[in-house]
């Protein structure tokens, strides 16, 4: 099913052409899902950050279709379009994709996970393999075994989603609101190091922003829910993924230190990393788009 966006609700903001499909999960709960690129090109998903949305999908748009891939990215459970799923775990992740891919008629895929789609990603390598070619993840989130000292906004999120939960969904809508009012660098500075935004093109800056309403524009469940998980064992058996595996991680991301990704990296025997000089974690994101699809054609 097939639906547009003319009208958006309170808390997203307006995307031109926006479109999204819908499929339905388990207890009938209804997943949406974005594509963007090149219609009959070489399938890819997209995996959204925490928090995220579909519309986030859109800045591999241009690279995607010179190469001839196709973008496949759903809202995961609880963001965007898609229905809440509360007690979701990290593993169930292959159900999305498993979902996902079955309703657009495609058996095997990749997958491009942005920040904390990372252990999304990983699961379905884990839990799916067989569906999936290849996974290339982009400023990734880490579990907490390998990461010795997260950033204090992290610590912060994590522990208000697994102790006060409805302290955290105040602060997420109250940080809505203010998005809502203030210029895109509001949230594109929680991506940045030191608050570099002016290094943020124009456009991709409001993408951001963008993404970042959507992700909340029915509630605020999916990132409560994903900050507990995350915070957590991810119950991701990484000795068993034999898909392989990119990380691409900027030296200078402050979001996720690029020490722990080498530590998963080291954990992982079929996984390469590749370093960008200079960058933090949306300005990885915004590099590498185009070598990443690269590896898909």
């Amino acid at each position: 099913m097939q639906h547009s966006v003319p009208d958006s609700p309170r808390d997203s903001v307006e995307h031109p052409g926006d479109q999204f499909q819908t499929v339905t999960l388990a207890d009938d709960k209804q997943l949406a899902y974005a594509q963007y690129g090149d219609a009959d090109g070489t399938p890819v998903l997209f995996f959204h950050g925490t928090p995220g949305s579909r519309l986030l999908g859109s800045l591999l748009e241009p690279a995607a279709r010179e190469r001839g891939i196709r973008v496949i990215a759903p809202d995961r459970p609880g963001f965007g379009r898609s229905d809440p799923w509360s007690d979701r775990s990290i593993r169930d992740a292959g159900s999305v994709v498993r979902a996902v891919l079955d309703d657009v008629n495609v058996e095997t895929a990749g997958i491009i996970a942005f920040s904390g789609g990372s252990p999304h990603a990983l699961a379905a390598a884990t839990t799916h393999g067989d569906r999936v070619r290849e996974v290339d993840i982009v400023a990734g989130a880490t579990p907490s075994s390998v990461t010795e000292e997260p950033p204090f906004i992290q610590r912060l999120l994590s522990g208000l989603a697994t102790t006060a939960p409805l302290v955290l969904r105040g602060l997420f809508r109250g940080q809505t609101w203010l998005a809502r009012r203030s210029d895109p660098s509001f949230v594109v500075e929680q991506y940045t190091a030191s608050g570099n935004t002016d290094a943020i093109p124009e456009d991709a800056a409001r993408l951001v922003k963008a993404d970042f309403l959507e992700a909340f524009a029915r509630c605020r469940s999916g990132a409560v829910t994903e900050f507990k998980a995350a915070a957590t064992d991810w119950e991701v058996l990484l000795q068993d993924i034999d898909t392989k595996i990119r990380f691409w991680h900027g030296d200078t991301d402050t979001n996720v230190p690029i020490k722990s990704v080498r530590r998963l990296q080291s954990q992982l025997p079929t996984a390469q990393l590749r370093v960008l000089d200079d960058a933090d974690h949306i300005e990885t994101l915004l590099r590498s788009v185009p070598d990443v699809l690269e590896h898909h054609r």
